[in-house]
């Protein structure tokens, strides 16, 4: 019952947000993909990780699953590139801009769409090169986490290779200092404790671990090969910054190319994001 109740209260949260997508935006990104691609890969940590190691130039002809497309600005980058790509969303309202994406660009392969929670897809071939993820993990119970990577496991190729970009919260005392920090409609939990629980409580993503130790040990079950990849330990001060400083990236750039000289242990407790590569699936 905790899983149907979590995809309904997601369902409705993101058919609601995705309302706002704009089409025309994601059509300038796509007519300027490889300079859009070139900045963000280097200034956004989100395409940071998602796009570790160049993934970029590994997608053309390749089969592809993203869970949890959303605004489904990925999975046109990936088409564009390319992917024979197959989206996946519990909103409806991403299959809609898949459909309208499909009209206006002739992609080498359109975009297939599948629609609800992926456990209850029918998968015919089992040939998947990618199953990707882009912020998609933290939004599911544990149990439901698991089923979703038990469904990766088998539907890849034996080459294939499951990759995801989730927060990263490696340490208590970190992740007791950022919610006390209030962020847009985001009250503190320290100074605002009332407010904070009811936002709480409005909240889709459900209380759970998401440190970089649980992907480890979940992926182990369905996986031989794992590599997790910290990110954002300096990224993360960009946010005490004034609101009008850095709006070319600059400071992001920097600080997402500097930690990687930081030891490895400051990495992984100060980490804000990981990419967690999963490979030789054991379905």
């Amino acid at each position: 019952m905790q899983k149907e109740a979590n995809i309904e209260q997601n369902k409705s949260h993101y058919d609601n947000q995705y309302q706002r997508i704009n089409i025309d935006r994601i059509a300038d990104v796509l007519n300027n993909r490889d300079s859009y691609l070139e900045g963000a890969t280097k200034t956004d940590i989100s395409w940071v990780g998602m796009y570790y190691g160049n993934l970029e130039q590994r997608l053309s002809g390749k089969k592809v699953l993203e869970l949890g497309c959303g605004d489904c600005f990925n999975v046109a980058i990936m088409a564009s590139l390319g992917a024979k790509v197959y989206a996946n969303d519990i909103s409806d309202r991403s299959g809609e801009i898949i459909k309208a994406l499909n009209k206006r660009f002739e992609f080498n392969y359109p975009i297939d769409f599948i629609s609800g929670d992926i456990t209850h897809a029918n998968f015919t071939e089992h040939n998947f090169d990618y199953v990707i993820g882009k912020a998609f993990l933290h939004h599911l119970t544990l149990q439901h986490e698991e089923q979703v990577l038990k469904v990766s496991s088998s539907i890849l190729k034996a080459t294939g290779e499951a990759r995801f970009f989730e927060p990263a919260i490696n340490s208590k005392l970190l992740d007791e200092i950022r919610w006390a920090i209030p962020i847009k409609d985001r009250p503190s939990k320290l100074f605002s404790p009332k407010k904070f629980k009811q936002w709480e409580e409005s909240d889709p993503h459900p209380h759970r671990d998401n440190s970089s130790k649980h992907f480890k040990t979940m992926g182990a079950n369905y996986f031989d090969e794992i590599s997790i990849i910290p990110l954002g330990v300096l990224e993360r001060f960009y946010r005490l910054m004034p609101s009008t400083k850095d709006k070319n990236g600059a400071f992001k750039r920097r600080a997402l190319k500097l930690e990687k000289y930081l030891p490895g242990f400051m990495r992984y407790t100060g980490a804000r994001s990981q990419t967690i590569i999963y490979k030789k699936p054991k379905g």
